[in-house]
């Protein structure tokens, strides 16, 4: 499954078909799954443990043990309990479920499960209502560092609520916070004296305010269970079977309350895969997983290693990865084999600079997308989020849609919900709505409808506000069109239904781009090609990954990164950041040995062979550093660099020259049937109205004006800029 295109928003089997019918007896519940998910599905009595390597059905294999059960008479739905960490995965498994005729099942997070038993249990136990639940913590951190009087920027607010969040799922109170810090080697983003006492100050105005947070969720049914013995027996009485998915990824805080809500039984299954732990800083860690059968002897152990997802190449790569791997984790990962034919070959290229290597990366997307590919079929991940500036430019620059994974949640989005009551009102009165009269088709009378919401059959230039809307509006028109495929009968009724599920679950119609995402926000998502960039030491692994512990997590990090790819994977990293910069860098330490002409770790490189089997197409001339034409700066912004200048230095740009030039890109667009920034960026517009070139040279200098661009748009720029007529503009008067 995969939330990076709109295939995904029918649950499939690996067959591809859709909407499966609900099978008539528990036996055909079975059937199309391999040994060892047949094995997980029949294993009903007793704890349970599933380690499932990534794309291996691992969703598949529980969900069809939860059917199998309920069907052979061996569950009752209302008495499990599966619980997961995302409400999309939630959403995911009770969607199969559904289909599989075990509806009545309980498919939630962690927090949500717990949530809906303290709004039950609190006035019982407390008395009165709940306290609001605190649906955004920073600004009350903030307040709270300005009681402390202490300063935060923005990006260290962010980190101290992160903090604050870890130390509660770990049971950390702020008198010991400086402690725990210490003992867990964690890089603390502040003085951890001065974390404790904002987290003491936090902890104090929530009481002031009798408001809770999340992570209260957890903490409050936590101890309602320790001190509340007949309301714990009153829960263990409702569920009496659980499952556990993402298992790797527990904090000490939801250990605890899986605990108490089981009390000494053992009807528990697992699922979960060492090797993709990848959150220890919000807390999570793979020792439950890797602890299970010492804490349970008796139970079954079943490993999932046949992979669907990915061609054998990408799966070698993969495990390739993990061959390197050390500690505790590496220990206990799994060799997968892919099930798939054979694919291409991984890429690695080696750039001079990161714009270089921004730009590269874009044309070979821009390639792909041209070969068939889908544009939402495509990811770029990288490290952190600060990396996404140049490749967004890039991407734009060649004409290729995006999408930043991470935005507001889709179903939250104000044009969403507009859309969704117009759908809804349709459905209603559609019979005299003069709007419908002319459509039969279910997509058909959703564009008719959101045509009075903004969504047009051409989306409009430019990015913004206005082109993130219409995105939205596209994305319902797909779903729609989806929808109808996998239920040729279905009404405007029946999808405004689904809606509303979707909404429910957060599970989310993804529009029509390529991904931009950090390789966190990636984890659980799979695309037919992923380009994995940046990898440089530093930067994979983070140069603040210090212990041997922390560079470990950067190798799985690595790992869940490769295991997105079905088809493709592309494997970048550039020399220096800048244009002319010093070509200082190292291509990260975790594809020696497998990416051409390296040596495996421990070995000494085949002097100036290494790295050179590398693909180096993408490389360009080197050129000198960029420097600001105000203050003879060196640049290093990639924004500053395409301007020029440093963005604080004055601007001579030549206003009318600018005018002239957004005027012939509109009308370029026109002509092209293209957005306006795939001619040119506002930005490349505006260094060229700053420095007008003269010549072809002068204009190839300036970034964003490749040699495509400088042989389908030069001659008329550079006529513009010397203030020509061009041909075909007629004096109207």
């Amino acid at each position: 499954m995969t939330a990076a295109t709109h295939s995904s928003l029918f649950p499939q089997d690996p067959d591809g078909s859709q909407f499966v019918a609900p099978p008539r007896d528990a036996d055909a519940v079975l059937d199309g799954l391999d040994p060892e998910q047949r094995e997980v599905a029949t294993a009903l009595h007793g704890p349970v443990c599933v380690l499932a390597g990534a794309g291996t059905g691992k969703t598949r294999a529980i969900t069809h043990r939860i059917a199998y059960g309920v069907r052979a008479g061996i569950l009752q739905p209302a008495s499990v309990l599966a619980v997961t960490f995302t409400n999309r995965a939630a959403g995911e498994m009770r969607g199969r479920l559904r289909q599989l005729g075990a509806g009545g099942v309980q498919a939630r997070t962690f927090h949500s499960a717990a949530l809906r038993q303290l709004q039950y249990f609190w006035p019982k136990v407390v008395g009165g209502e709940l306290p609001r639940l605190l649906e955004r913590k920073v600004q009350l951190v903030a307040e709270s560092a300005a009681r402390c009087r202490i300063r935060l920027d923005r990006n260290e607010l962010r980190d101290v609520t992160g903090e604050i969040e870890w130390a509660k799922v770990t049971q950390t109170v702020p008198a010991d916070y400086p402690a725990a810090v210490a003992k867990s080697h964690r890089d603390a983003p502040r003085d951890p004296a001065e974390i404790g006492q904002i987290y003491a100050m936090y902890e104090q105005l929530k009481r002031d305010r009798s408001v809770i947070d999340f992570e209260d969720v957890l903490l409050l049914t936590v101890g309602i269970l320790q001190d509340r013995h007949d309301i714990a027996d009153q829960i263990r009485g409702q569920y009496q079977h659980f499952v556990v998915d993402e298992y790797q990824d527990v904090s000490p805080l939801q250990q605890r309350l899986l605990e108490l809500w089981m009390g000494d039984r053992e009807n528990i299954c697992v699922v979960g895969d060492a090797s993709q732990t990848i959150y220890s800083f919000t807390g999570a860690t793979p020792d439950h997983l890797l602890n299970f059968r010492t804490r349970h002897p008796s139970a079954t152990m079943v490993k999932l290693i046949r992979d669907y997802r990915s061609t054998p190449q990408v799966v070698h790569l993969a495990n390739g990865l993990l061959n390197q791997a050390r500690g505790r984790a590496a220990e206990h990962r799994l060799e997968l084999i892919s099930q798939r034919d054979a694919g291409p070959e991984p890429v690695y290229t080696e750039y001079a600079d990161e714009p270089a290597e921004a730009e590269g990366t874009a044309r070979r997307i821009r390639d792909l997308v041209a070969a068939g590919v889908p544009a939402g079929e495509i990811a770029v991940l990288y490290r952190i989020n600060a990396q996404s500036e140049v490749y967004e430019q890039a991407l734009a620059d060649a004409g290729v849609p995006y999408q930043l994974r991470g935005a507001e949640r889709f179903f939250e989005r104000q044009e969403v919900r507009e859309a969704g009551a117009a759908l809804r009102g349709a459905a209603r009165f559609g019979g005299n709505d003069s709007l419908l009269d002319d459509v039969v088709d279910l997509p058909s009378q959703v564009r008719a409808v959101l045509s009075t919401k903004g969504w047009t059959t051409e989306p409009p230039t430019g990015s913004g506000a206005v082109r993130d809307r219409w995105e939205s509006l596209a994305a319902l028109v797909r779903l729609a069109e989806d929808f109808v495929r996998a239920r040729p009968e279905a009404t405007l009724g029946d999808l405004v239904t689904e809606l509303d599920e979707r909404a429910a679950a957060q599970h989310a119609p993804t529009v029509q781009g390529v991904t931009l995402a950090s390789l966190h926000a990636a984890k659980g998502l799979e695309w037919d090609a992923v380009f994995l960039v940046g990898l440089t030491e530093g930067m994979m692994p983070i140069t603040y990954a210090k212990t041997d512990e922390q560079v470990e997590e950067e190798r799985r990090l690595l790992y869940v990164g490769v295991t997105r790819a079905r088809l493709h994977i592309s494997l970048s990293w550039a020399l220096s950041r800048a244009p002319g910069g010093r070509a200082s860098r190292r291509p990260t330490r975790f594809l020696s040995g497998l990416r051409p002409g390296s040596s495996a770790p421990g070995t000494r490189p085949a002097g100036a062979a290494a790295g050179g089997a590398a693909e180096r197409g993408g490389r360009r001339k080197r050129r000198g550093p960029v420097l600001c034409r105000v203050c003879g700066t060196t640049l290093t912004d990639a924004g500053e660099m395409k301007l020029m200048r440093c963005e604080g230095c004055p601007s001579d740009m030549d206003e009318g020259l600018y005018e002239r030039l957004r005027e012939w890109r509109s009308d370029q667009a026109k002509q092209l049937g293209q957005p306006a920034y795939c001619v040119f960026t506002d930005k490349t517009l505006m260094a060229i109205a700053e420095s007008v070139p003269g010549d072809d040279g002068e204009l190839s200098r300036i970034s964003g004006v490749g040699g495509r661009k400088l042989e389908r748009f030069g001659a008329d720029v550079l006529a513009i800029c010397a203030g020509e007529e061009l041909a075909g503009e007629d004096d109207e008067s």
